[in-house]
């Protein structure tokens, strides 16, 4: 055995298999017991040492397993991956001396874990190969195998196709059938390039179809399954690709009718309107019921899309002018077209009503005329011409009543862990996240570890050491550890480490300098000072010197209540300790200053240099930094023109911030960019990542100061920028005043070119106006501005205005359009969009009235231009909405 560890170390994989052929069942057994000591043992040598070794641990483990469950465990591992080159041949020498049935069992069972390279797909294939049985495919597998194809295709040279790669694979069929079962196909196979769709996937397949190599039926049925249930919109490309390419006959088309009509009724718009389309021929071959096609008109109708609505309502009148009997049943499902928030599909619906009337039953006529009363204002005359007495009148208008979500209520981050495996289940939690964790849940693992590195030390030790063993720092040297952390910082990684002796005293304190460092932009100073918080936590456990943080927040958004502070004060004070600088100065920024008189006495009474500075910090109640009132319009960068090498800049309109002398004097060095004067005409950032959860909660009292700061990143939206607004809704719960920032932020936002981006700004204006702090006159200016110079369009104002309106926000959503109507009426040339507008406000006018600032500028004369124009007929719409006499 011991010649088998020797090689084992030293990393010689061709001496493996003859050591183990002598070893029998209790010798691989023990061995294997030595071989699992190394691996740990291995975690802890230097990286090119550590890595010749697992291979070779990886391949004798195999050979020593005499169960497939555990010989998968073992070739399964995470940790024995840390691999260039495949060791997966000697893999297989050593385990060539096993039964079929074991090998097919251990190919099943390494199927089904995270096949994750096209070097375990071989070894899987191999595997099969040898026992004889099927492969066995999974979500890892198809994933890897299309990995492989698509190799394989690139490196066969110009010649080799796709289809010639996909025609020779033995286990085509197999893989193709997963493929299309996978909640997510693989981005390699989804992906079409338009200049060259012959030499896609859903190409590829439609003609190996035809060539006999794959069944069709199972492949029309897999692709209809799937549009049918949904999903990303390359997947359902993808699949109306495949389906096109096809070309289902008719009787493949009529047997699957009740797919198709969910379709149209549910889908995804792309999806619909090719189901929309096939109905249209079912219909027309007549095997489409009266009953069905009224069936899948009314959910057409219902839907938002209007190429979709006014397809399905042109349909219909073919139908009506072709089969005059069927009015009885097809015109309640146009008069519900009346309440479609698309005037013009409206007036569609009425005028195909006004011909479909005469074959009607008098029941029927009557109750299309009934719902006829929901047809906009604009409508009324019209309507009142098609069914004269039997229209009813319009109700008088009922007292409008806004709706508003409610504010989001603050959530508390609740009372501090109660256990070391509560804490040990925090911090687990945070540091295996791929992604940023939340505020709360962030803030209270770091609360965690500080508090019981003072209380249980030892045993949060003893807990932390198994749970974290994985952890990259965990297996290299406290000086790697220590380089990496230094240039990275990592976020509660660096605390974790400190705590269990991975990270060397002396770069705790050069991580503490380097924090304090001064910041070149807005975003390393934000981060910065997140560095500094850390970096003193992680010198904290190492001593376990402090039994609480005091910057630990009281709610989600990082506010920390005055009174609460003042306890964790008076908490210090008794144990004769002094508070972090750092953690301090954060607790400040976010402490609640506003009406916290009591509090301030209370903090004074203690006596104490920090209880001083609190009641000092409540009773000025002065922001971080005064934003400038006046705006500063400068060049700033929008995109690299990579071609040319030079930047593409753009003009925008930013703001400046004044300086605090007493953030500059009395915090440490980390908050010093704060307290400093700031003109966005002196600012050069180049960071590539302008976005992280902890800067609200980093200034939760100041959302001016943080807008004006960040306003280039949330400006960046409207160009190229996605993700820009993402720091909208956490600005809408800030505390402190609301004011021009965080109005020409918004304003932005809701001109963002991305769809989520002006979603994100939908929701700060609601909430904002749940709160009652939205100024939406402030916000007209401030669109109206952009809007002037060009830095936002109508159309995306348009969109955003739309999803705000539909929420029930009417009024408010026409007290913000209401100022920015007037200039874009006066141009010579009307922009693009504007009529989108115009029938947003109309649309709110509608519902809440006309606006309270009263008529419009401008609009009577558009509304007067005559014509049949979308701007013409918006303005006659939102005109008729503001008379003071509609009922």
């Amino acid at each position: 055995m011991k010649n088998l560890l020797d090689a084992v170390r030293q990393g010689r994989m061709d001496d493996i298999r003859p050591l183990l052929a002598p070893l029998d069942r209790g010798g691989r057994k023990a061995a294997l017991e030595e071989l699992k000591a190394l691996r740990k043992e291995a975690r802890g040598w230097h990286w090119g040492e550590r890595t010749r070794a697992r291979k070779a641990i990886l391949v004798a483990g195999a050979g020593c397993h005499t169960g497939a469950a555990g010989c998968a465990t073992w070739l399964g591992a995470r940790d024995m991956r840390d691999w260039t080159h495949s060791p997966y041949p000697w893999v297989l020498e050593v385990l060539g001396d096993r039964e079929p049935d074991w090998l097919a069992d251990l190919a099943r069972r390494l199927a089904a874990r995270a096949v994750e390279s096209e070097a375990e797909y071989r070894l899987v294939e191999e595997l099969a190969r040898r026992a004889g049985c099927p492969l066995p495919v999974s979500d890892g597998m198809v994933r890897a195998w299309t990995e492989r194809v698509n190799s394989e295709r690139w490196q066969g040279g110009p010649g080799k196709s796709l289809i010639d790669v996909l025609r020779a694979d033995a286990h085509l069929d197999v893989l193709v059938a997963h493929l299309l079962t996978m909640p997510e196909l693989p981005p390699v196979v989804a992906w079409v390039d338009s200049g060259s769709p012959a030499g896609s996937w859903p190409a590829a397949l439609t003609a190996l179809v035809a060539e006999g190599r794959l069944d069709r039926a199972a492949l029309l049925d897999s692709c209809v399954a799937r549009l049918l249930r949904g999903g990303k919109p390359t997947d359902l490309r993808f699949c109306l690709l495949v389906v096109r390419g096809l070309g289902p006959t008719a009787d493949e088309e009529a047997a699957r009718t009740a797919d198709w009509m969910a379709m149209a009724a549910d889908g995804p718009s792309p999806v619909a309107g090719h189901a929309q389309e096939v109905l249209v021929r079912l219909d027309a071959q007549g095997a489409l019921s009266v009953r069905q096609l009224a069936e899948v008109a009314g959910a057409v109708l219902f839907r938002t899309e209007k190429k979709l609505v006014r397809a399905q309502l042109i349909h219909l009148g073919k139908v009506l002018r072709r089969d005059s009997s069927a009015a009885d049943e097809l015109l309640p499902v146009i008069a519900d077209a009346f309440g479609h928030p698309d005037t013009d599909a409206q007036e569609r619906a009425l005028k195909l009503a006004a011909r479909a009337l005469p074959a009607a039953s008098p029941e029927v006529r009557d109750e299309t005329a009934r719902m006829a009363s929901l047809l906009a204002p604009v409508h009324r005359e019209a309507a009142r011409a098609v069914f004269g007495e039997l229209l009813e009148e319009a109700p008088g208008r009922a007292a409008y009543e806004e709706v508003l979500p409610p504010p989001p209520a603050p959530s508390p981050l609740g009372p501090s862990a109660a256990s070391v495996a509560e804490v040990t289940e925090e911090v687990t939690a945070v540091l295996l996240r791929s992604d940023p964790a939340d505020v709360t849940t962030f803030e209270r693992a770091l609360d965690g570890l500080v508090r019981y590195a003072h209380s249980g030390r030892d045993e949060l030790i003893a807990a932390l050491e198994p749970a974290l063993a994985g952890q990259w720092w965990a297996e290299v040297s406290p000086d790697d550890t220590a380089r990496r952390l230094l240039r990275n910082h990592d976020g509660l990684h660096l605390v974790a480490a400190a705590l269990l002796d991975r990270v060397p005293r002396r770069a705790v304190r050069t991580g503490q300098v380097q924090a304090a460092a001064p910041s070149p932009c807005c975003h390393a100073a934000l981060d910065a000072i997140l560095y500094a918080r850390l970096w003193e936590a992680a010198d904290s456990v190492r001593t376990g010197r402090l039994p609480y943080l005091l910057a630990t927040p009281t709610w989600h958004t990082g506010a920390i209540d005055a009174s609460e502070l003042v306890e964790r004060l008076r908490g210090y004070q008794a144990l004769g300790l002094a508070a972090g600088p750092v953690d301090f100065a954060q607790a400040l920024l976010r402490v609640r200053r506003a009406g916290e008189e009591e509090a301030a006495e209370r903090a004074a009474a203690l006596g104490t240099e920090a209880g001083d500075r609190l009641a000092a910090w409540l009773r000025a109640d002065e922001p971080v930094a005064a934003v400038v009132a006046r705006a500063v319009e400068t060049d700033v960068p929008v995109a690299h023109d990579w071609m040319r090498r030079t930047v593409v800049k753009a003009r925008r309109v930013l703001l400046a911030t004044r300086g605090n002398a007493f953030v500059r004097e009395k915090f440490p060095r980390a908050f010093h960019w704060l307290g400093s004067a700031h003109s966005p005409r002196n600012q050069n950032c180049y960071c590539w990542v302008a976005e992280s959860p902890h800067w609200p909660a980093t200034l939760p009292q100041d959302g001016e100061a943080l807008a004006a700061w960040l306003l280039p990143t949330v400006a960046s939206c409207v160009d190229e920028q996605r993700g820009g607004a993402w720091l909208l809704p956490a600005l809408a719960e800030t505390g402190g005043p609301v004011a021009g920032a965080v109005h020409l932020a918004l304003a932005y936002g809701l001109g963002a070119r991305d769809a989520e981006d002006r979603l994100a700004a939908v929701d700060a204006l609601l909430v904002l106006a749940a709160r009652g702090r939205l100024d939406a006159a402030l916000l007209g200016r401030e669109l109206a501005g952009l809007l002037g110079r060009e830095s936002v369009k109508p159309n995306r104002l348009a969109d955003a205005a739309r999803t705000a309106a539909e929420t029930g926000a009417y009024g408010t959503v026409l007290s913000v359009l209401a100022p920015v109507l007037p200039a874009l009426l006066a141009r010579e040339r009307a922009p693009r969009g504007l009529s989108d507008l115009l029938a947003v406000a109309a649309e709110c006018a509608e519902h809440s009235g006309p606006p309270e600032t009263g008529p419009v500028p401008g609009l009577a004369e558009t509304a007067a231009r005559g014509g049949t124009t979308q701007l013409v007929r918006q303005a006659i719409r939102l005109q008729t909405a503001c008379r003071a006499d509609i009922g």
